[in-house]
């Protein structure tokens, strides 16, 4: 009865330092982009393979079924489809998503977008063919294709602290929480960003890409919690974290190596690590009973600053990036 009112209690300051963080007000209720991309109805129409129902690897084996000059033609046709499509090749990607992104993205290499919605954009920096290493970096509340650039300077500060040898890919590819409300304590939209997640390291081992290493901040550290267990990823990075809804790193059921880091100063320590009644992640990752390898993040600054320049936890993730920490 002890353990159950203290629970209660728990749950209850969980609600009371939420809303006190940001307001229950200041975030609206979203509702989550899941599905064929956009033009599926067209491309089925065509008599082409269900988008939706098909694996990555049979992505992969569909493609490399046909040629070259049919390759160009589906791009042509359905660029919104094939640039949403894990599994198909890297290059035909880029190609469809500069058609269906326009000239807003012009110049850089767009993996995924998706106009639904807020809308959702994968943006890659370096060389995603010939990279050695590959990290994703995911992120947390208020990103989107709008609002992605807190997301790509963290891309930016990666690739430049690993070298030419990492390709960074910014996956706002899911529908996060706007402000910090019922959204944000729940793990509905993360449910379905998991999903996505999955499907996004499925498609990189569907074209022989590294296994990448995923750097998690705040909410976005919930997505990389439930789809632990079957990702195929080397490196589970994370930060900021209100917690990853397992208990410890056994029950994330995951063969990864899993890191955590919270900096003293930011303001996610305030938020109580519970999970009741659909409210709250669950325990801490930086907890000693987790079993996570910590990231030293004493000199980050905030919410946001695991990759200030010189920091020792931008270090670190560059390292775990290279393969270079053991």
């Amino acid at each position: 009865m002890r353990r159950y009112t203290r629970t209660l209690v728990a749950a209850a300051l969980t609600t009371t330092v939420v809303a006190g963080t940001a307001g229950w007000a200041s975030g609206s209720t979203q509702q989550a982009v899941s599905g064929a991309p956009v033009g599926a109805e067209a491309w089925r129409a065509d008599g082409l393979p269900d988008p939706e129902g098909m694996t990555a690897d049979e992505v992969a084996a569909f493609f490399g079924n046909v040629s070259a000059a049919r390759q160009r033609e589906l791009v042509r046709a359905h660029p919104s489809v094939v640039g949403n499509l894990d599994g198909a090749p890297l290059r035909l990607r880029f190609e469809a998503n500069a058609k269906a992104a326009g000239p807003r993205y012009a110049g850089q290499r767009v993996l995924a977008f998706d106009p639904r919605g807020r809308g959702q954009i994968a943006l890659v920096r370096g060389d995603l063919a010939r990279a050695r290493h590959i990290a994703v970096i995911v992120p947390g509340s208020d990103t989107d294709a709008g609002n992605s650039k807190p997301l790509t300077d963290m891309a930016d500060a990666l690739r430049h602290a690993a070298g030419d040898t990492t390709a960074v890919i910014a996956w706002a590819g899911y529908t996060t929480p706007v402000g910090v409300g019922l959204d944000a304590a729940t793990g509905d939209l993360a449910e379905v960003g998991a999903e996505r997640l999955t499907r996004l390291t499925d498609g990189l081992a569907a074209v022989g890409a590294p296994a990448p290493s995923l750097f998690c901040h705040s909410y976005g550290s919930v997505v990389c919690g439930l789809a632990a267990h079957d990702l195929k990823a080397k490196d589970i990075v994370v930060f900021g974290s209100p917690g990853m809804r397992a208990g410890s790193v056994a029950e994330l059921n995951t063969s990864a190596r899993v890191w955590a880091a919270k900096d003293p100063s930011d303001w996610i320590d305030r938020v109580p690590n519970v999970e009741f009644a659909g409210l709250g992640h669950g325990e801490d990752p930086t907890g000693a009973g987790f079993g996570a390898r910590r990231v030293p993040a004493d000199d980050a600054r905030g919410h946001n600053g695991y990759f200030g320049a010189g920091t020792r936890s931008l270090r670190t993730f560059a390292a775990i990036a290279r393969g270079d920490v053991r």
